[in-house]
């Protein structure tokens, strides 16, 4: 083995879901997750649910999820976030791209 062999270690890899609570619907939540996502290498979706919140599930390293989280949980300047309920999970590994859903 040659010395010059560099040893990385894994990423550690999470799927992350999340419901927003708030004023988090009319003010363009969906699309700033999009502009916070499209600098990371995070895959998912987000979407407004009937209830008024805003449903978020990411997959991606645990150092990026953490950086969406934080981003997420102060939301856009238009909006106010109240509340944040947060799951971490296995990933499943099923995502292609990052969409913003309807419903």
């Amino acid at each position: 083995m040659s010395d010059h062999v560099q040893h990385v270690e894994p990423v550690e890899r999470a799927r992350l879901t999340v419901r927003v609570s708030g004023t988090v619907q009319g003010v363009g939540f969906r699309y700033f997750v999009r502009r916070v996502v499209s600098r990371l290498s995070v895959t998912g979706w987000v979407r407004n649910d009937a209830d008024g919140t805003v449903a978020l599930v990411a997959e991606g390293s645990v150092e990026e999820l953490n950086e969406l989280l934080e981003a997420v949980s102060q939301g856009p300047s238009a909006g106010e976030v109240e509340d944040v309920e947060v799951t971490w999970s296995s990933t499943f590994g099923t995502f292609e791209g990052f969409k913003v859903k309807l419903w």
